[in-house]
């Protein structure tokens, strides 16, 4: 029996490398397709780059003339513009299908992922990378640099900050976009509820009140991005910090569960095609 388990127990680690080792085989391939026209990358990374700093110099004039804003400091704005666009960032090199999965639903082109031994979801959302949102994680990490906590307890819970916006962008949109199983073409509504998430998880949640603070909370969970330089990298909250774990990791589970629901009710597009 021990040896069994013990078996048991080598497989699932073997597994569990393969597809690690698939995951990063297909982000090295995407990388280097995106270093083939090396110009165009970085022009590309780099007018993000410039696009995210005037928003920064916007702040920074803003803050030249009011010092405080119910509570934020010039710090934790710049702090908030590093987690937000860190974590989109991310979310689109790593898992850059994320935002087009509705548009793949529709036109019946998952049957390439669906006939490959790895999870579905996964392959899909790894198949992916957005050339710009390389500049917006050159940008998090350059205003990191600048204005954050260079400690090793401030970077540790930067990379957390990271983490739970990640996850909070990609199964969000992946919840919205897998609408597409049920209503047709959701590619619409889907940019339009992340371009919502995107710009409210850039404005300080103190700005807000009564409803508007609420829908931040629960119908768009922007606020749990957005508060993080203060709940988390200004003074640890444990409540909030929880609460923002447990908003993460609820949405990776719905959106799974929702995209994998949907995907009973997929019709194919008889397309052909390879994949890694």
């Amino acid at each position: 029996m021990i040896c069994e388990v013990r078996e048991g127990d080598k497989q699932v680690v073997k597994q569990a490398a393969g597809l690690m080792a698939f995951v990063w085989g297909c982000w090295k391939l995407n990388l280097a397709g995106a270093m083939e026209f090396r110009i165009s990358f970085m022009l590309t990374a780099g007018m993000m780059v410039v696009n995210n700093l005037v928003w920064i110099v916007f702040w920074g004039l803003y803050f030249q003339r009011f010092q405080v804003v119910n509570g934020w400091s010039l710090q934790d704005v710049m702090m908030m513009w590093a987690v937000s666009a860190g974590g989109f960032g991310l979310s689109a090199v790593l898992f850059g299908n994320a935002y087009r999965l509705a548009s793949l639903i529709a036109s019946g082109q998952l049957d390439v992922f669906l006939s490959q031994p790895k999870p579905v979801l996964l392959h899909i959302l790894i198949s992916r990378m957005s050339v710009s949102a390389i500049g917006d994680v050159l940008f998090a990490l350059l205003v990191y640099v600048l204005f954050g906590d260079t400690s090793l307890a401030g970077i540790f819970k930067f990379m957390l900050a990271l983490l739970i916006a990640l996850l909070i962008f990609i199964f969000f949109v992946v919840l919205v976009q897998s609408l597409a199983f049920f209503i047709g073409n959701a590619e619409g509504i889907g940019q339009q509820v992340f371009n919502g998430l995107l710009a409210f998880s850039t404005y300080p949640t103190g700005i807000f009140s009564g409803w508007g603070k609420l829908i931040l909370f629960t119908v768009i969970p922007a606020g749990f991005i957005s508060y993080l330089p203060i709940g988390l990298l200004r003074s640890m909250e444990p409540l909030f910090v929880w609460q923002a774990i447990g908003v993460a990791a609820g949405l990776t589970i719905v959106g799974t569960a929702f995209f994998y629901y949907g995907l009973k009710r997929y019709s194919s597009g008889n397309s052909m095609g390879m994949r890694m």
